[in-house]
């Protein structure tokens, strides 16, 4: 059996879930991650990771589809036993998301299902789906975004969700606290990733607003959240719990 936890970053092939999941391996923690379409980013995330020394799994998954996870959760256990030799894992970290940009007045139903389906209800879904191979004593880590605590144009249906998601973090901390899981957000500030077409990172005007309402003179880098991550699943954080931490520099205090 395996001795290492093990931790499932949903959106582990780019971005932040890359950060996410090399940060875990960092922490001596094994990896499976979850892609959308892009099998080789993938693949070379579960490469760098294997070169640290720890074991690794990439499998496909569209969190929006609610109607892929029993399959899904058959390759789950399929891979816990051909590469970490068991049948449960520790951590679940809910990250995998697309961006939407579009005022409230213009913003679509088709939009607005799109993102309930892949940041609210393929979350919740996907969570409830995973408790009967999820450790006693687990941790499960869902995404938000300072977009849930301050307001920027055009983000209404985007962070609802994450409004949402927040609420629902509670909820779960408490109903799954006699399990000894503990449940807790992580909510980003602006990242220059390719999130959303790259926006923050690749407009310059975008860029210098937004490091200039972050009290750090900056806007955010993968490296900046990945480790906050891999801490809420080591034991110095086993009493933080129901907890959203913002991770944002200090963005709009």
């Amino acid at each position: 059996m395996s001795t290492s936890k093990i931790a499932l970053v949903t959106g582990g092939s780019r971005g932040l879930g890359k950060n996410m999941a090399l940060s875990l391996a960092g922490k001596g923690i094994d990896v499976i991650l979850t892609y959308h379409s892009k099998k080789d980013e993938a693949d070379a995330v579960v490469a760098e990771i294997e070169a640290q020394g720890r074991k690794a799994a990439a499998l496909q998954l569209d969190a929006s589809d609610t109607t892929s996870f029993d399959g899904f959760f058959d390759q789950v256990k399929a891979a816990l036993q051909a590469t970490f030799s068991t049948d449960t894992f520790d951590f679940l970290i809910n990250n995998a998301g697309t961006a939407l940009y579009a005022m409230f007045a213009d913003t679509t139903e088709a939009q607005f299902d799109e993102m309930v389906n892949v940041h609210l209800k393929g979350p919740f879904f996907l969570t409830q789906k995973a408790l009967p191979l999820l450790n006693d004593s687990g941790r499960i880590i869902n995404i938000s975004s300072g977009l849930a605590r301050f307001s920027n144009p055009g983000s209404s249906a985007y962070a609802s969700m994450k409004g949402a998601i927040e609420v629902l973090t509670r909820y779960q901390a408490k109903e799954l606290g006699t399990r000894g899981i503990a449940v807790n957000t992580v909510a980003p500030g602006a990242i220059e990733t390719d999130f959303g077409g790259g926006m923050v990172r690749d407009n310059k005007q975008i860029n210098d607003h937004l490091a200039g309402a972050t009290a750090l003179g900056r806007v955010g880098l993968p490296d900046d959240i990945g480790p906050v991550v891999a801490f809420l699943c080591t034991e110095d954080a086993k009493w933080v719990n129901a907890q959203r931490l913002e991770a944002s520099g200090g963005m709009f205090i």
